[in-house]
């Protein structure tokens, strides 16, 4: 029997190709003969690299950069082979899982770390940057990426804003032009939202990043002035560069990449070429996926959506792993979601789930063979 196992990560515990791991190591205990076939997935988020890293082939170049407080934190940077793509990760810099709850404050985060990223890849010789966008702290439409690269956002007098996004409600300028030796930048992101506006980065994702509904206001006016400066500034800004889908992903770094004479690219999409899910759905005759929360979320463009759409589309069952489940049965089923299992109701308890989820996951992925695997 050929399982395809191609899981998203479980935030807060494994990365995605820990998830197969587990899945594919309890498997192979109960049904040792079947093909298994890992895939692990990333929708341009957190373990973007990591997925990519297998089917790219290149180098992982380590970086020192900065979190989203400025403080020292460990990175990389996927180059391939000939070293003239590199593939960035803005969670590696700016993502939440960075700071603690009371830390989170998008008014004072910064993507400053993502910038001194692309600065590497951009020295390194590569002419195409991937910026993998998804789990950002920050809510600055890209001004701290902008600073690092040799633009800093500059209030009426000419001094230097203050790192986050509250400061550019005075930006008035940039101070220089940003340093990006003419390489393309590519935003890989599944978020379709304008910069601002009722379904902007600050609407939509500044309350899960700590502001309340008087900073979402504050954050979204001033968003809207900075989109101004970019668009005056930055002769490949597109002009209409607030409303343009994908310009709110990442708290506005899909704004700054525009901005740079960019593109949005669907992340998921990106990935599942590179690592051919198509050609490995096609030869399955069960896929296991998973992440660690399938709720009504997780149906509307997320990893596993697409995983089972694509299994149901071939007459291919389809089994979610999660670390919990609140989606409906019959929601499931229509998405093309055959079963679906929960580490909490495997374990009995949410913190024995967050805990032990390889081993849960291991537990799990027996039974699942005991009770499909042709042996």
């Amino acid at each position: 029997m050929r399982i395809l196992v191609c899981p998203d990560k479980f935030a807060g515990t494994l990365s995605a190709p820990a998830v197969a791991d587990a899945v594919a190591e309890g498997w192979r205990e109960r049904a040792p003969g079947d093909e298994l076939s890992l895939r692990p997935l990333s929708d341009g988020g957190p373990g973007f690299v990591e997925v990519l890293a297998a089917p790219v082939g290149g180098q992982r170049m380590p970086v020192r950069t900065t979190d989203p407080l400025g403080r020292p934190v460990d990175a990389e940077v996927l180059l391939t082979p000939d070293r003239t793509t590199a593939y960035v990760e803005s969670a590696q810099a700016c993502g939440l899982h960075l700071l603690s709850p009371d830390e989170r404050n998008p008014k004072a985060t910064t993507s400053y770390g993502l910038g001194l990223l692309v600065l590497a890849a951009v020295e390194a010789g590569a002419r195409t940057v991937v910026i993998g966008l998804g789990g950002s702290a920050t809510n600055d439409a890209g001004a701290g990426m902008l600073a690092a690269l040799g633009a800093a956002p500059l209030d009426e007098h000419g001094a230097a804003l203050p790192y986050g996004g509250a400061a550019l409600a005075h930006a008035a300028g940039l101070g220089g032009v940003p340093m990006t030796r003419g390489a393309t930048l590519v935003a890989a992101t599944d978020v379709d939202n304008p910069l601002t506006g009722l379904h902007g980065a600050s609407s939509v994702y500044g309350p899960q990043k700590g502001a309340d509904r008087a900073d979402v206001l504050l954050l979204d006016a001033a968003l809207e002035r900075f989109a101004g400066v970019l668009v005056k500034d930055l002769p490949s800004c597109p002009p209409d560069v607030a409303t343009l889908p994908g310009a709110g992903a990442a708290g506005g770094l899909g704004a700054a990449v525009l901005a740079l004479g960019g593109r949005c690219e669907s992340g998921i999409g990106l990935v599942t070429r590179m690592i051919g899910l198509e050609s490995a759905l096609d030869a399955a005759d069960l896929v296991i996926t998973g992440e660690g929360s399938f709720d009504h979320q997780s149906l509307r463009g997320k990893v596993v959506a697409g995983v089972a759409g694509g299994a149901r589309d071939r007459g291919v069952p389809c089994v979610v792993l999660a670390g919990r489940v609140s989606t409906g049965r019959r929601e499931a089923a229509n998405a093309g979601v055959t079963e679906t299992y929960s580490l909490v109701d495997h374990f009995g308890s949410e913190a024995e789930a967050m805990e032990r989820p390889a081993d849960g996951l291991r537990e799990l992925a027996s039974r699942l063979a005991g009770q499909w695997s042709r042996q």
